[in-house]
């Protein structure tokens, strides 16, 4: 029974929530891109939305951008490299540690912020608050997981893991078996981060699909000067 719950949380779920992600992601995009909005409430406590959106957006860049590179590396990448499993997993819980807490801080005062307020709580929709405890508690587990990695610093549950990942994205089966032996604090992050999948196209968190990225990579505007015509013969100066 336990191995069954085990393959249906961890074998299938991923890919349900997945292409709920994908799909949702982009029938919003076609159909409601001009109805979303980020739900801004700028002009209340501003002080202590630019502290904790600050610290939040800049460590949860680095904490995906972490996931995204640890996790999604091919070994054989790191062995080419010269990066050794113990030394790929301290950066990772050094990178993590760091970049985490500074978001878990953000977002705390981001959720004070909105929770106790009760002119911007009232401007916020169920949704919204959901996603903000959802993501608040995933970086809580996220922390948790730090001490636990340190007790095993040779490396072998760290590959435990990023295997597990890559079984995913590349559709690799067996994934789930090799987390059984795993923690339950490290496997409820997992669930909690695909369930964030779940979510999103659900919430205002779809408005990132706004975001002019393609800016970065437009081209250069070619500005001319326009010459004054000729001036005829005989007409006055």
């Amino acid at each position: 029974m336990i191995a069954f719950a085990n393959t249906l949380i961890f074998g299938y779920y991923p890919y349900v929530a997945l292409s709920v992600f994908l799909t949702g992601s982009v029938v919003r995009y076609n159909r409601t891109q001009y109805l979303w909005r980020s739900g801004s409430s700028e002009l209340l406590r501003k002080r202590e939305l630019v502290i904790g959106s600050t610290l939040f957006h800049y460590g949860v860049l680095v904490v995906l951008g972490g996931h995204l590179v640890g996790f999604v590396t091919p070994d054989a990448v790191l062995d080419f490299l010269g990066v050794s499993l113990r030394a790929h997993q301290l950066l990772a819980v050094v990178a993590g540690g760091i970049s985490g807490t500074a978001a878990w801080v953000g977002l705390t005062l981001l959720v004070h912020r909105r929770l106790f307020d009760p002119r911007i709580r009232k401007t916020s929709s169920a949704m919204g608050i959901f996603v903000l405890l959802l993501v608040w508690v995933q970086l809580t587990f996220g922390l948790a997981t730090v001490p636990l990695t340190l007790h095993h610093l040779d490396g072998r549950m760290f590959q435990v893991l990023v295997h597990y990942v890559q079984s995913i994205l590349y559709f690799q089966p067996g994934g789930a078996a090799t987390l059984l032996p795993v923690s339950w604090v490290y496997k409820v992050h997992i669930f909690l981060g695909f369930t964030f999948f779940l979510v999103w196209p659900f919430s205002r968190l779809a408005h990132i699909w706004s975001a002019p990225v393609w800016y970065l990579l437009r081209l250069y505007q070619v500005v001319r000067r326009r010459k004054a015509p000729a001036r005829r013969r005989g007409m006055p100066s």
